[in-house]
């Protein structure tokens, strides 16, 4: 054993191996449900014994506690030839250890594209890629979307459950598997990231610890498949964006736009891998959305002043971006882009009828009353704030809504 951990560390470190662990466990004894009930058990007892000090190899350590979990629940089901094939396995660890470092990358990526099974929904993938894959409790996932942690117990069980009944296979996808659900694991691994970077609801604008899960899984998936475009354009855009978080806020939690904020704080260090990486993928030819997106974060980052953003390049890129993934959400983007070039009135004239689109969204609203103040209609950039801020379910931008709204009233 090494000597004293603290417990901040100890988490850190299962939550690393939590995925790797389970991989392992899934693929051996093809049973997700029991094994990822085996690797909790495992985690737990990890998180009070190894405070004392961590063992020479934590990941085996996790395994083979995990394998005796499992051992003993087939075992107290009564289920003789399953349980000597388990037992067996146990046996033969010092075998299969070296098995599983082999087929550990082939684990994790095929553990991820489980979680984002088409039999899943939205939030179960999300749910389920976060438990599973991201190491975080049930407790962890139900504060982040504010609902009961029974109601999260319940939504990751019937995931389970609904992989189960799928029939779905603990494999390394196939070349065509892989292409046709690499993007739903990376549309998962957006979502995450977006509502930690901006919560949907809740008394703080940012969930720093989820968008940090969401980079690090972007990670492990770009280091499984490092020629992927569209891997290293999603790994770049988290980067690009995340590292404008600490400007984000003041020192209230107060809301502070892109225009406003200090770049002192941007990290740069952040900024200079992910345009490594947009600029990698792009070269490749093979132009996707999030290359795109991450191309135009990279533009909003490269500038030193609000006031030295190429617009024309960030409106030239959104024609881009339209033209492989048009979607509502672009194009109120790109209306913002389109005000900047050639002035608010063509911006306003871009969002008419999206409101109808996105219905409910308050981001339509919030941006009507931004090309409307740049109009210089201040009666109806105050009606647009005040809209958007009924409309918000987060606390802080509820707050700047409001207080660009009494801005404009007192003026």
């Amino acid at each position: 054993m090494t000597e004293n951990v603290n417990m901040v560390g100890v988490d850190a470190l299962l939550r690393e191996l939590a995925s790797q662990v389970l991989a392992v466990m899934a693929r051996r004894y093809r049973d997700f449900a029991a094994a990822e009930d085996a690797v909790q058990e495992a985690l737990l007892a990890a998180a009070v014994q190894w405070v004392a000090g961590l063992p020479e190899n934590p990941r085996g350590w996790l395994i083979q506690v995990a394998s005796r979990r499992m051992t003993d629940a087939l075992r107290s089901e009564g289920a003789r030839r399953v349980r000597e094939a388990a037992v067996s396995l146990e046996h033969g660890y010092a075998v299969l250890a070296e098995l599983d470092e082999v087929a550990e990358r082939d684990d994790t990526l095929a553990l991820m594209f489980l979680c984002c099974h088409p039999a899943l929904s939205r939030g179960s993938a999300i749910a389920l890629t976060l438990r599973a894959v991201g190491g975080l409790t049930t407790a962890e996932i139900a504060r982040a979307f504010l609902v009961p942690e029974a109601t999260m117990a319940q939504r990751i069980s019937r995931a389970k459950q609904a992989i189960q009944s799928a029939g779905a296979r603990f494999v390394t996808p196939s070349r065509e598997e892989r292409a046709g659900r690499l993007g739903a694991v990376l549309h998962v691994l957006y979502l995450i990231f977006n509502e930690g970077y901006t919560a949907s609801a809740g008394a703080s604008l940012q969930r720093s610890d989820l968008a940090a899960e969401a980079v690090r899984l972007a990670r492990v998936v770009h280091g499984l498949l490092p020629e992927e475009p569209e891997v290293a354009g999603l790994l770049a855009l988290l980067l690009l964006t995340d590292a404008r978080r600490r400007a984000r806020t003041g020192v209230s939690g107060e809301a502070i736009p892109l225009d406003r904020q200090d770049r002192g704080l941007w990290d740069r260090g952040q900024i200079a891998e992910g345009v490594a990486l947009v600029s990698a993928a792009l070269r490749r030819g093979a132009v996707g959305p999030y290359q795109l997106q991450a191309a135009i974060a990279a533009v909003h980052d490269e500038a030193a002043r609000a006031e030295d953003t190429d617009w024309a390049q960030i409106l030239g890129l959104y024609d881009l971006l339209l033209r492989v993934a048009d979607s509502p959400v672009v194009r109120l983007n790109r209306a913002v882009a389109a005000a900047m070039v050639h002035g608010p009135a063509h911006g306003l004239e871009l969002v008419v009828g999206l409101e109808r689109e996105l219905k409910g969204n308050h981001r339509v609203e919030a941006v009507r009353g931004h090309l409307r103040e740049m109009a210089g209609d201040r009666e109806g950039a105050i009606a647009d704030y005040l809209k958007a801020a009924q409309r918000t379910g987060s606390l802080p931008e509820r707050n700047y809504l409001l207080g660009q709204a009494a801005r404009l009233w007192e003026g």
